[in-house]
C-alpha cells in the first residue's frame, strides 16, 4: 500500500502529491508545494472515514470523480479559516477615518456603496465594517444602500457565517456587544438582523473571472493571498484592479505585499488606490 500508516498517519507518495498539488493550484490557486505535512496529517481521517485505502485511491477519486462537497471538504482541511471581530483594528481606522468620508462624498447624491469581502470565511470581516459604518452614519445609515457582497470558496464557512453565532472577544466595544448582538447562550452571541441583512454571502472561487454588476469602491482581501504563489497573485491583483472603480481602494493584510509592478497605488501600510 502506497499510504502506509505511521501512528495513524498515512503517508503520500511522490506522485500523489504533485498530482493534488497541481490539481489544488490549477483550479483554486492555493500552493500547497511546501504543504505536504500538512495533507498527511489533515487528509489522513478523511480517507480512511470514506473508505479509501489510501492516497492514491483518494487522489484518483477527488481528480476524476470528486463531487464539489469533496472538494469543499478537502479545501476546508487544507486551508486556515481563522477569523475574528476586530482584527487589525489598523486598517478598519484607515478605512473608517480616510476612506468612508471620500466615497460619502462621492456617492452623496446615489447613496450607494459597492463593498466586497473577498475570502470572507466565517463572516466577521463583512458584519464588523458594517457595524463600522453604522458607527459612523448613525441615524443616517438606513438611507445608504451599504450592502457588502461577502464570498468565500467553501460552503461549509459560508453557512456559519449565515447563522452568524461566535464568541466575541475581549476587545469587542461594550456598545457594540449591547447593539449588534444578541445573546445566543453558553457565551456565544448571534449579530443582529439589522447588521447580518447588511451582508450578501455568495460562494465564489478567486480564481474565476469577475463579473459582478457593479464595480467595487472598496475591495477587503486580508489574508486570503497567503495561500497563493506569485503567478496567481499577481493575475488576482490584476483582476481586482479591473474590478475596482477609478479612485476606489484595495485593502489586505498588514502582513501581506502586493507583487511587484502593481497597478495600484501604496497609501499606507495594506490600504492601496486605484
Amino acid at each position: 500500500m502506497s499510504g502506509e500508516a505511521i501512528k495513524g498517519t498515512l503517508l503520500i507518495s511522490d506522485a500523489d502529491f504533485n498530482r493534488m498539488v497541481q490539481f489544488v493550484q490549477k483550479h483554486y490557486g492555493i500552493d500547497l508545494r511546501q504543504k505536504r505535512q500538512l495533507i498527511q496529517s489533515r487528509l489522513s481521517n478523511v480517507i480512511k472515514s470514506r473508505g479509501f485505502e489510501d492516497f492514491s485511491q483518494y487522489t484518483d477519486y477527488l481528480l476524476k470523480s470528486g463531487t464539489g462537497d469533496d472538494i469543499n471538504q478537502l479545501l476546508s482541511k487544507l486551508t486556515t479559516n481563522y477569523t475574528y471581530f476586530m482584527r487589525e483594528t489598523e486598517s478598519f481606522e484607515y478605512f473608517i477615518q480616510n476612506i468612508l468620508p471620500k466615497l460619502e462624498q462621492r456617492h452623496k447624491r446615489d447613496k450607494i456603496f459597492s463593498i466586497w469581502s473577498a475570502g470572507c470565511s466565517s463572516g466577521e470581516e463583512p458584519y464588523n465594517i458594517t457595524m463600522y459604518m453604522m458607527d459612523h452614519f448613525g441615524v443616517k445609515f438606513s438611507v445608504w444602500d451599504s450592502r457588502i457582497l461577502a464570498t468565500d470558496l467553501s460552503v461549509e464557512v459560508l453557512n456559519k457565517a449565515q447563522r452568524a453565532v461566535y464568541q466575541l472577544p475581549d476587545n469587542i466595544p461594550p456598545a457594540w456587544k449591547q447593539n449588534y448582538f444578541i445573546p445566543a447562550g453558553g457565551n456565544r452571541y448571534q449579530v443582529g438582523p439589522s447588521v447580518r441583512k447588511n451582508v450578501i454571502f455568495r460562494q465564489f472561487n478567486l480564481m474565476d473571472p469577475i463579473r459582478f454588476k457593479r464595480k467595487f469602491d472598496v475591495i477587503f482581501c486580508r489574508n486570503v493571498m497567503i495561500y497563493f504563489d506569485m503567478p496567481t497573485k499577481t493575475a488576482l491583483i490584476k483582476r481586482f484592479y479591473d474590478a475596482t472603480v477609478p479612485g476606489g481602494y484595495l485593502i489586505i493584510s498588514l502582513s501581506e505585499t502586493l507583487p511587484p509592478n502593481s497597478p495600484y497605488k501604496r497609501l499606507t501600510t495594506s490600504i492601496f488606490q486605484k
